[in-house]
């Protein structure tokens, strides 16, 4: 059972950085070429709704980054609170692992 809390909480730390570190290298690629603002915004929305998006809306205000893009500055919290939710009921349920004994 143990093991199952810690697969969760290392799922949950691996898309937290992999979205912060993709929000990173769109603000680098934007830097370089500005025509290229929106390129990957799909990739961060997926990400979010994968688990990552409280990291993505820490990262943007840390790197003062889409805080004008009110598709993220709406979406972010609201996934994040979702996400929130569903990773207190895993770790409530267990994943579902009681349920196969």
């Amino acid at each position: 059972m143990i093991l199952v809390y810690i697969v969760i909480t290392v799922y949950i730390l691996a898309i937290n950085f992999y979205a912060v570190m993709l929000l990173i290298a769109q603000k680098n690629m934007y830097l370089t070429d500005e025509s290229k603002l929106n390129s990957g915004d799909g990739k961060l929305i997926l990400s979010a709704l994968l688990g990552g998006a409280v990291g993505i809306y820490a990262a943007m205000f840390i790197t003062r980054f889409k805080l004008k893009n009110m598709l993220f500055m709406i979406l972010m919290p609201v996934i994040g609170a979702l996400n929130i939710w569903f990773f207190i009921l895993a770790y409530r349920s267990g994943m579902g692992i009681v349920a196969l004994r």
